[in-house]
């Protein structure tokens, strides 16, 4: 995994006012947190940080973080990245220290490689596990954990115990559970309507009409709106 730098100016102010005026200026308020290092407040350029993410395309990006005027430079990962609900711009990231001589426990996206043999005779594939948690050391978190699923038929399965980690990287699970699954085709029954009783049906319909003519006018929904009602 490539390192990505990224600068950060030290944060001597603090509080929601500050924020705000931080992110008037471009920046968001940030802290850098870790094992051995007490919390450090910091500001990062909201730019810099879309860059990084566009250069990365992986939630858990190693960053060379540079800091301060002195550039002193930690190895970090994004630990948690707040975002508006409404706009999705950025409002306040968490950078943790990561040790390179440390595995970490990463979540990691599942992909599929192929068109199984059971998908292309009408089975239908279902992914009961998107995401698996794994530990490697920081700068081997893979991308993807990619699984050929060509030769699956259907009522066939994958198994966490069964997937190959790339070099260094091993699962966390508990239990051999179901990750993947080529399971049967959905049939749609029909209903059979018998002819005596759609004839039944339509008799009692024309019944009630006739009553309503001979009981006075019958009223119906015109569609139209009435004054100061809503949909």
């Amino acid at each position: 995994m490539e390192t990505i730098e990224l600068k950060a100016d030290i944060r001597k102010t603090v509080g929601k006012e500050a924020a705000k005026a931080m992110r008037r200026e471009g920046r968001i308020p940030a802290v850098l947190y870790g094992a051995d290092i007490e919390a450090i407040s910091l500001s990062v350029n909201v730019k810099d940080l879309q860059t990084l993410f566009r250069k990365s395309g992986s939630g858990y990006q190693l960053i060379n973080l540079i800091m301060g005027e002195n550039e002193s430079k930690k190895q970090v990962m994004i630990k948690e990245l707040q975002t508006d609900p409404v706009t999705a711009s950025f409002l306040h990231a968490d950078f943790y220290e990561v040790a390179m001589d440390r595995k970490i426990a990463v979540d990691v996206q599942v992909v599929t490689k192929g068109i199984s043999n059971g998908v292309e005779e009408g089975g239908v594939l279902q992914i009961v596990r998107r995401e698996l948690e794994v530990l490697c050391f920081p700068n081997k978190v893979p991308e993807t954990i990619e699984i050929d699923i060509t030769e699956l038929e259907i009522g066939d399965s994958v198994h966490i115990d069964e997937i190959v980690f790339g070099e260094d990287v091993e699962s966390t699970a508990e239990g051999n559970f179901t990750v993947l699954t080529v399971g049967a085709p959905q049939k749609i029954e029909e209903v059979e309507v018998e002819e005596e009783d759609l004839e039944g049906v339509e008799g009692e319909e024309g019944e009630e009409g006739e009553e309503g003519e001979e009981g006075g006018e019958v009223k119906k929904g015109t569609g139209e709106e009435k004054p100061g009602s809503k949909d």
